[in-house]
């Protein structure tokens, strides 16, 4: 431009153009256009170049709030191609409604894209079921009338162990044996309320090994309470009943009689029957187990049901590693999403432990793993002080915290986990602030957190971002489906949540 052509000079030009009427003076300066590529693709453009101050390693999230850069994360490929974490795992936490689950679902389709096999092993609310349809995976639904589980099918480590040479076959078909026991004895323990005894368990384990010698197919509950009624020599001789019939039911009544009660009680229509449908692992959109439809007043067998979906999936796991070591079957890795996790630890005892050996063994079982609860508080609230220590060191162990909204009063619990700076702690505050007093109708509105989150590792400082769905994502992260359809006003449910 020749500034004496248009009334002034070049030296009457300040940063945001000619300042005298008619110059066209901007009255803020505009973000320029921004691309993003590869330093083989941009390395012409330099000096214009500017490095990105976030990872590029991983599932792309949303972008960074205070430099607009994409924020790429999740916590397989942190752990497994970026080296910046040392387990795969991760811990979200955040108030209700600002979009824990929705964060969730972007990592199971992006890993599922990378090849990892996400696995949603009882999806209670359910958030992940129109996800995981979507990608062509496999939806398995159970609770009365709805679908069995039969916890004395070995599933996939049956199939597997015919195809595998003798050393490996007999490792996974005593594992198979060992996750039969344990999961029987969990049964019990939740009908009771508290654990088995010893004896108990020996008995278990001697009549599940008459169980495999003498059942052809695939027994059930009422084929193991018939072996214990019949009281073959080798389930006697483990009771020290010598010979006497009134010492062994003595010893095996109390066992027979809570067997029958899982039967006859509130488990007996989900565990007596065959198992309705298998996991297959190999379909690459993954599995969710739908327990939606278990109500949640029905604790015993909401607990009952979690501790066998993670039995099962855990064997499919198993089975999978051995075909891929003996080189049968291609290397896979899994992500396991517990979501509600306040639910679960609070649903039956035996739980926690199993949480707890899941986030000590994800690394050696090859799986990755999402905690999602809404608070440090849920995992403090347990009645047992060693489950209240144990779910404590959940977050600890976490090889990365995503925090969403939280208030005041958790900030104490979350500095005793990861550190955080006054700033990182206000901003998180800020974000479960309610949404404005608006009553309009068919408006949402939406709260500042929603879609924000601050990723924590370790003391480093966090990285705040907010995630942005694309138009095909908004159709499956509506959680409030139930609301759409209201009639309690002419708009309600035009609002939606994501």
């Amino acid at each position: 431009m020749n500034g004496e052509n248009h009334g002034g000079t070049a030296r009457d030009v300040g940063p945001r153009g000619f300042s005298r009427r008619g110059g066209g003076r901007s009255s803020y300066v505009e973000m320029p256009a921004e691309w993003r590529g590869t330093t083989v693709q941009v390395c012409g453009l330099w000096p214009f170049g500017a490095g990105s101050g976030t990872p590029m390693v991983g599932v792309p999230l949303g972008r960074e709030l205070t430099t607009g850069a994409t924020l790429c994360c999740d916590p397989i490929s942190w752990f497994q191609r970026a080296n910046l974490i040392h387990n795969p795992s991760v811990l979200v936490l955040g108030k209700p409604g600002l979009g824990k689950s929705t964060l969730i679902r972007r990592m199971v389709v992006g890993l599922a894209g990378y090849g990892v096999f996400p696995m949603v092993l009882g999806d209670l609310k359910p958030d992940y079921v129109d996800v995981i349809r979507a990608m062509g995976g496999q939806i398995i639904k159970l609770g009365r009338g709805l679908g069995s589980l039969n916890v004395l099918d070995p599933g996939a480590t049956a199939a597997a162990a015919a195809r595998l040479p003798e050393r490996a076959r007999s490792k996974l078909i005593a594992d198979s044996h060992g996750r039969r026991l344990n999961m029987v004895a969990a049964l019990i323990t939740i009908l009771r309320g508290a654990p088995i005894a010893d004896t108990e368990r020996t008995v278990l384990h001697a009549a599940l090994r008459v169980l495999d010698e003498r059942h052809p197919g695939v027994p059930v509950l009422p084929d193991l309470i018939k072996v214990i009624d019949e009281g073959p020599e080798q389930l006697r001789a483990v009771t020290l009943a010598r010979g006497d019939e009134a010492r062994y039911r003595t010893a095996v009544d109390p066992l027979h009689a809570s067997l029958l009660g899982i039967l006859d009680g509130p488990l007996g229509e989900t565990f007596a029957r065959q198992t309705t449908t298998a996991i297959q692992v190999d379909n690459p959109g993954g599995v969710c187990i739908d327990i939606s439809g278990i109500d949640d007043a029905d604790a015993e067998l909401q607990a009952a049901v979690l501790l066998a979906c993670w039995a099962d999936g855990f064997g499919a796991v198993e089975a999978a590693h051995a075909l891929a070591d003996e080189g049968l079957a291609p290397q896979r890795n899994f992500f396991v999403v517990l979501d509600e996790l306040w639910r679960v630890l609070r649903s039956g005892r035996g739980l926690v432990d199993r949480v707890d050996t899941l986030t000590r063994l994800n690394r050696q079982r090859g799986l990755g793993q999402a905690l999602i609860t809404h608070s440090m508080a849920d995992l403090l609230a347990l009645p047992d002080e060693a489950d209240r220590l144990k779910a404590k060191g959940f977050a600890e162990r976490a090889g990365m915290v995503i925090c969403g909204g939280l208030p005041q009063a958790e900030m104490p619990m979350m500095n005793e986990v990861v550190r955080m700076s006054a700033a990182e702690q206000r901003m998180i505050v800020d974000w479960s602030t309610p949404p404005s007093w608006s009553t309009d109708l068919g408006q949402d509105g939406e709260p500042p957190g929603r879609g924000r989150f601050l990723v924590k590792v370790g003391g480093r400082p966090g990285i705040p971002f907010k995630v942005e769905l694309t138009s095909a994502e908004k159709n499956v992260n509506d959680t409030n489906k139930r609301w759409i359809h209201s009639t309690t006003g002419p708009s309600a449910g035009a609002s939606r949540r994501t």
